[in-house]
């Protein structure tokens, strides 16, 4: 996770201090056509060393987005197997053959059956109460970095409203400084503006859009640990683990 926050601050580094080239060879790329092109003239015209803010702000919660899910799929498990391995090792009364069999096993689902496992000679309580207690620590890890998801979510429109406001005071200051109310006047610091809660809206849409497959992948791993954690107590009462 680390490698891969450090790689989204150094490009937004570089995008931050290249748009500044970008806007003094944009005159020149006007020839260009494109979505890429319209983008790159709207994020300059809304004064980039302030849209920098909200740039940034998008490729640090996708640095986090990117991070969760990879670290999700890793984590996914086909926990229909891994019990019915399980089960096959109790069957053969190889108590240690299916603490292995979690142990090897990646993901929160076989750590938590292994915590189950490892509390089999001490009755079904315990092995309902470490199920549960270290539960609640792997959904604690799953759960990890969603907080700067969702400051990053709430900050992205927060600095188009900015945006916005320092676009409004820029046309009240042209209207002072000329002493004229006509749209030329205004027309730019209102456009500022304007594009600045754009930018900052659609950081924020991206950003939750990427939130919400992330929560519903938690809430899917989250259903199959419980599952399986309740098929595990069942097992080992099928098997006589419990005197």
């Amino acid at each position: 996770m680390r490698k891969i926050v450090l790689s989204c601050l150094i490009l937004s580094g570089i995008c931050f201090f290249g748009l500044g080239d970008l806007a003094a060879q944009d005159a020149a790329a006007n020839d260009g056509g494109g979505m890429f092109q319209v983008l790159k003239e709207k994020f300059i015209e809304g004064d980039w060393k302030f849209m920098s803010l909200v740039l940034v702000t998008l490729i640090l919660g996708l640095a986090f987005c990117i991070e969760r899910i990879v670290t999700l799929n890793i984590a996914t498990t086909n926990t229909s197997k891994l019990l019915s391995t399980i089960d096959n090792r109790l069957a053969d009364g190889d108590l240690e053959g299916a603490k292995e069999v979690a142990r090897s096993t990646s993901g929160p689902t076989a750590s938590v059956l292994y915590e189950g496992l490892r509390n089999a000679h001490n009755g079904p309580e315990a092995v309902e109460k470490a199920i549960v207690s270290y539960g609640s620590v792997q959904m604690g890890l799953l759960e990890k970095g969603l907080v700067w998801i969702s400051l990053f979510i709430a900050i992205a429109p927060m600095l188009g409203f900015m945006g916005t406001v320092i676009g409004m005071i820029q046309a009240f200051d042209r209207i002072e400084a000329v002493g004229d109310l006509s749209p030329s006047v205004v027309a730019g610091g209102i456009k500022v503006a304007l594009l600045t809660t754009v930018f900052g809206l659609v950081a924020a849409i991206i950003l939750q859009i990427f939130y919400n497959y992330i929560v519903s992948k938690i809430d899917g791993i989250v259903n199959k640990m419980e599952e399986s954690s309740i098929g595990l107590v069942d097992v080992m009462s099928r098997n006589g683990l419990f005197k």
